[in-house]
This record gives C-alpha cells, sequence and structure tokens, in this order.
C-alpha cells in the first residue's frame, strides 16, 4: 500500500465516489469523523458498503478504523463490520502491543462466529497518539501476526498534550510530533510491518502535501494516509519508485551477486556494503507492489 484514504463511514456518496480514487486502501472511518448521534447508521452505511466492495473485481484494500477500545464503542463497530470481511481492522489510540493483543481476541472470536478464516482480518494501530503510547512503541514486536502496519496521530496527540498546535507557522511539525512520527517508524521497523505517515491536513496544498510526503519516504515510510481524494495521485507518485531508482537498485543487485559472499561492491567508484543492498531489495519489492518491471 502507498496511499490510504479516510472515507466518513456515514456517507454513501463520499464512500462510493472514493473507489475511483486511486487509492491503494480505503478506511471506511466510525471514528473521529462520525458524531455520536451517527454512530449506529454509520455502522449499517460501512457494512452494506464493504459488503458491495470486497465484490467488485478490482478494488483497493478496505480498512475499517473503529472506534478506541476505551470508549466501549468498538465491539459494536465489530459486530456490524466484521460480516463482510473487511481486510484490516484500523485500532486508533493503541497503547503498545497490549492493545493489538486485546483486539486480536475480539477479531478471532467475531472471525468464527461469521465464518471467517483464522487470521483473516489484518490490525494496522494507530502507535502514537496519546502521551501514553509514545512509551510503548516497542512492544508492537511480535503482538500479533495480524499486525501489518503501524501510523501515527498528530490531532489526538496534540489533544492528549494539552498543546495550542502541532505545527510551527511554515507547516512544519513541532518537536513532541516528530518525536512521535519518529517512534512510530521506529516501531514498525522493530515490529516488521509497513510505516505508515499520518496524514496532510491542508488538502490544497499540493506543494506541502508534495513535500511532506517525499521527506517521509527519504526517512524510510513506504505509505502515507490521506484525508481527501485529491491527495491520492502525489502520494501515489511519490512512493512509486523511479525507474531510474529501479535500475539502480537492480545494478546493486547484481553486483553482489556477481561477488557471493563479498560484503562490498563497487559501481562507477561508489563502494556498497550490506545494508545498500537490503535496502536495493526492499525498493525492487516495492516497485513490483506497485505494478512495476522489476
Amino acid at each position: 500500500m502507498r496511499s490510504l484514504l479516510f472515507v466518513p463511514g456515514d456517507s454513501p456518496k463520499k464512500l462510493d465516489k472514493s473507489m475511483a480514487s486511486g487509492a491503494d486502501a480505503l478506511i471506511v472511518d466510525l471514528e473521529d469523523s462520525i458524531s455520536a448521534a451517527n454512530k449506529e447508521a454509520a455502522r449499517a452505511t460501512a457494512l452494506a458498503f464493504l459488503r458491495n466492495a470486497k465484490a467488485a473485481k478490482q478494488r483497493p484494500r478496505l480498512l475499517v478504523r473503529v472506534n478506541a477500545i476505551e470508549t466501549g464503542l468498538i465491539d459494536g463497530d465489530l459486530d456490524a463490520v466484521m460480516a463482510a470481511a473487511p481486510d484490516a481492522i484500523m485500532l486508533p489510540k493503541a497503547e503498545g502491543g497490549a492493545s493489538v493483543i486485546h483486539l486480536d481476541a475480539k477479531l478471532a472470536v467475531r472471525e468464527a462466529e461469521n465464518g471467517l478464516p483464522d487470521n483473516a482480518t489484518g490490525i494496522v494501530a494507530l502507535a502514537t497518539e496519546t502521551a501514553t503510547a509514545m512509551f510503548l512503541v516497542g512492544t508492537f514486536r511480535n503482538a500479533s501476526t495480524r499486525l501489518s502496519g503501524l501510523t501515527w496521530g498528530a490531532e489526538d496527540l496534540s489533544a492528549d498534550l494539552g498543546a495550542q498546535a502541532n505545527r510551527d507557522t511554515d507547516g512544519n511539525f513541532l518537536d513532541p510530533y516528530r518525536l512521535a512520527r519518529s517512534l512510530c517508524l521506529a516501531g514498525a521497523a522493530s515490529a516488521g510491518v509497513q510505516p505508515i505517515d499520518t496524514v496532510y491536513v491542508d488538502f490544497r496544498n499540493d506543494a506541502g502535501l508534495r513535500r511532506e510526503t517525499e521527506e517521509a519516504r527519504r526517512d524510510g515510510f513506504t505509505a502515507k494516509m490521506a484525508i481527501h481524494p485529491g491527495q491520492v495521485a502525489i502520494i501515489n507518485e511519490v512512493f512509486t519508485p523511479t525507474r531510474e531508482a529501479v535500475a539502480h537498485a537492480r545494478r546493486v543487485i547484481d553486483a553482489f551477486a556477481a561477488a557471493p559472499g563479498g560484503g562490498v561492491v563497487g559501481i562507477d567508484g561508489v563502494m556498497y556494503d550490506r545494508p545498500h543492498l537490503i535496502r536495493a531489495q526492499t525498493l525492487l519489492a516495492r516497485a513490483k507492489d506497485a505494478g512495476i518491471k522489476v
């Protein structure tokens, strides 16, 4: 996945339009974008959408962001949507591996109740949305085989910290949120799952989105969430390896293949060691996932 688009779970029109957005994944939202009065209706709308979308010949991955465990609403969310077998559940305000283990157990019960295969439903956790979660990022490792990605959120974290802002006047994240971003990235690497960057809320600012997405790719993120369909194309472009990058990665891999057992190879006067080989292999895997011939 390169792009994950949030869509309010109570809007049939937006849900239907999202199928043509080009996003690799849709996040059907039952949490922040849904008022308390609309929660029940959103569950029914989300269920109907998921059933129709799952039947499509070509479709994005389908995730559902449920309400946080401590709200007491998560069981109702899962009872409603698991009948449609979403590809994954996004867990907000996750506080370490214990939260994922808790959700894993809930999913196992619903899979059995709905005749779904064991472990058919993945988990993507929002890893640093609370102050407590910041101290628990390292505990996601080995928490559950369902866990496929970690992401983070600046809006809920700023509320939890009591902050007045999470970005400076130039649109750059302030220090507490840069720390949350870095911890999410390190936590994903430790757990061996996909690191997914947070949303860019200024959805009409294409230049700002591109800059932030390129910085995310530079640092090791491999996907980014979107809050508007107009953001999807830029995110997909940035996270799709260029032909030049693919060709260079292939040269690095071929050079190591030609020198079995060697720890270092030289290409055009530049030395490359094993970490470069791993990066090249990872890039080719991402290119293949994006449909590029490697």
